[in-house]
C-alpha cells in the first residue's frame, strides 16, 4: 500500500456514532420481536432471555455494520485511484 491511501481514515467518529445508533435500534427491534418467542410464563425471565439474546445479536450486527463501513471506505478509496 502506498501512503496516498491514508488520506481518509477507515474508521471515523461519525461512522462509529451512526453504527452505535443503528445497533441500539436493532437491539430494541429484536428485543420486541424475540419477547413472544421465549418459552416461559415468568415476565422477568422473558425480559432477561429476550434481552440477552438481543444483546448477542446486536453485537453481531455491530461487527457487520463496522466491517461493511470499513470495506465501503476502502473500496471507494481504491476506486478513486
Amino acid at each position: 500500500m502506498s501512503e496516498e491511501s491514508n488520506d481518509k481514515p477507515l474508521i471515523s467518529k461519525k461512522g462509529l456514532v451512526i453504527d452505535l445508533f443503528l445497533t441500539i435500534l436493532f437491539f430494541a427491534y429484536m428485543f420486541f420481536v424475540l419477547k413472544p418467542h421465549v418459552p416461559s410464563e415468568d415476565p422477568i425471565a422473558v425480559t432477561i432471555v429476550a434481552g440477552m439474546t438481543s444483546f448477542c445479536m446486536s453485537g453481531v450486527f455491530w461487527m457487520a455494520a463496522s466491517m461493511f463501513r470499513v470495506t465501503l471506505v476502502d473500496y471507494n478509496r481504491n476506486k478513486e485511484k
